[in-house]
């Protein structure tokens, strides 16, 4: 019977992070840098927003779309932050997480054979669900401009079944993020064209020294724009299971259709805690992000003095270092690191083929986590070097 499974599905290969994430239960006294999971815990007040959910007995069905309260309140927080406006009653979806909003999203706008234009390397959990619509994945690599997409690169993928181009920054593997004149170049290309842009902003409150920008907020884009956020990233909920899609009328009426066959609608639980995390905790990233800065700039200090070819990320807890120097597969240099020095870290493959000769470490952990993890890199690199003839250590 098995011949018998949708093709598409058994086609289907376990997102790479999880394949790492899972070798690491082998090992014993692992450092673990692979999982894009902030080591915070949800802020009390969010906490005992729940907790007050259950003991009110608010434990039945809402609204597809979510609770009116959340759905407005997540609307008002988009609007303070990024001057962003959306109707609440007909524009907002409060779904299981933002893996469901980027699932009923492309399950709505796509079709068999049309193509999505994705920035490489790039999150790995896009390709799979474009496919299982039918559709085609377009990588296009960005690597030669700092791993950032720019309306040129755009141009040079458009065809007449492109159907959608997905910004997702900012960027997870890299931390790269647009600038507003790169915005406005796409922008211009893209607005008289009959194309979707899903842009994923799960990070947009995890930047440093910039200020995160929508190509929704641009007039000209609103109306073809599916916003995507939500609040595993930001407030570290990544269990509570709460992502937000923000569009025009005319798509959310059709997504919600979507959303209410695959999910009925958010946990109820998580939706009040989410009110309180939308409103009283608009301030809640702030303390984080200082913390994740200190250990970002820690981490890069740290891959430099080791000989690390790497870029500075301007947002989200990612770094993204090259291994090119030292000939090796991402594959076989993450492998070597756990077997030998007992730290994980992802392999760049994972992220698309354009993501080969990368690493990606993940300094959402605390400062004694990552300097131990550091230590045993260089460890693992200075013993490479030795045996390529070179001299190993510290610059």
């Amino acid at each position: 019977m098995e011949h018998l499974i949708n093709q598409a599905v058994r086609q289907m290969q376990v997102s790479g992070i999880r394949k790492i994430a899972n070798m690491v239960a082998k090992y014993p006294d692992v450092i673990n840098l692979t999982l894009g999971q902030p080591d915070f815990t949800t802020p009390e007040h969010i906490k005992i927003a729940g907790k007050r959910a259950i003991d009110e007995d608010k434990t039945f069905y809402t609204h597809n779309a979510g609770l009116f309260e959340l759905r407005k309140a997540a609307s008002d927080y988009l609007y303070q932050k990024y001057q962003l406006s959306y109707h609440p009653d007909d524009e907002v979806i409060i779904t299981t997480g933002a893996s469901e909003a980027i699932d009923i999203a492309f399950r709505t706008i796509l079709e068999e054979g049309c193509e999505v234009i994705l920035p490489a390397p790039v999150y790995p959990g896009y390709g799979p669900l474009i496919q299982l619509c039918g559709a085609v994945p377009v990588y296009v690599d960005t690597s030669a401009n700092g791993f950032k997409l720019n309306a040129e690169m755009i141009q040079n993928n458009l065809t007449e079944k492109t159907r959608c181009l997905v910004l997702p920054y900012p960027s997870n593997p890299v931390g790269s993020i647009l600038d507003e004149k790169t915005l406005t170049e796409i922008a211009d290309l893209l607005k008289d064209k009959e194309i979707f842009i899903i842009t994923d902003e799960i990070y947009s409150e995890l930047t440093y020294g910039k200020k995160h920008t929508s190509i929704a907020s641009f007039p000209e884009m609103r109306d073809k724009t599916i916003v995507i956020n939500g609040l595993s990233k930001s407030h570290s909920m990544t269990g509570w299971r709460i992502g937000v899609t923000f569009a025009p009328a005319y798509l959310t009426a059709e997504m919600v259709k979507v959303h209410l066959y695959n999910a009925t609608c958010a946990s109820s639980i998580s939706q009040y805690a989410a009110v309180e995390a939308f409103t009283r905790g608009i301030e809640d990233p702030i303390e984080m992000k200082k913390e994740y800065q200190a250990r970002r700039d820690y981490v890069y200090d740290r891959l430099v003095s080791m000989g690390f070819e790497v870029d500075k990320p301007d947002g989200a807890f990612y770094m993204f270092p090259s291994i090119k120097q030292w000939n090796m597969k991402s594959f076989d240099f993450v492998t070597q690191l756990l077997e030998k020095r007992r730290v994980a870290v992802v392999p760049g493959d994972v992220f698309s083929e354009f993501g080969e000769g990368y690493i990606r470490i993940a300094y959402a952990y605390s400062m004694e986590t990552l300097a131990e993890g550091c230590n045993r890199i260089e460890q693992f690199v200075q013993t490479l070097n030795m045996e390529k003839g070179g001299k190993g250590g510290c610059k």
